[in-house]
């Protein structure tokens, strides 16, 4: 017994340092609260902008008038914060690449989205929407917090108020309720 309760007490002191090295995609650091390396950020806040206008844009053309101006907003706010990466990136302020696809897991959501219609569409649409948004919100408090570049760090922080109003109106979207931009 007392070498389980050893063995098992290594694995959560390791926990964290093994951690480090497993991509965000895996969700083992958010579940341990540890901040992305640079690299992983870049991507998966990328990712995240990527699928916010690409599903923004499919909600224009079949989601309901509450998800069209929901939509609207995505797309609006994830192309500025889009351009914002790009540019700390091109200009050296960030060692780290930016993806040029969405990855098979947001996909295979596009790919759902493009499938549905009508309230098939509109619950698939919401659901992915507040669970997108907890996924980024979680993702950028980590980086704002203990990221290691210093520059990305502050422009997470200072997005991270616009991601947490964007999962209220996603929160009120999925509950039906009337959403407003900001």
């Amino acid at each position: 017994m007392k070498y389980l309760a050893s063995v098992f007490a290594l694995v959560l002191l390791a926990a964290p340092a093994m951690a480090q090295s497993v991509g965000e995609k895996t969700g083992v650091n958010s579940a341990l609260g540890i901040s992305p390396t640079t690299a992983d950020f870049v991507k998966a806040a990328a990712i995240s902008d990527m699928f916010e206008i690409q599903s923004g844009q499919i909600a224009q053309e079949r989601g309901n008038a509450t998800e069209k101006t929901f939509a609207a907003t995505m797309i609006k706010d994830h192309q500025k914060t889009s351009d914002e990466l790009k540019s700390m990136v091109s200009s050296g302020d960030l060692k780290a690449e930016l993806p040029t696809a969405l990855d098979s897991s947001h996909q295979s959501k596009i790919d759902k989205l493009k499938s549905l219609k009508g309230a098939e569409f509109s619950s698939r649409y919401d659901s992915d929407q507040v669970s997108g948004h907890k996924d980024a919100v979680s993702l950028f408090e980590r980086y704002s917090k203990n990221g290691d570049n210093q520059k990305l760090r502050e422009w997470a922080g200072r997005t991270l108020p616009v991601l947490r109003h964007h999962l209220e109106m996603a929160q009120h979207l999925s509950a039906g309720k009337t959403v407003g931009s900001h």
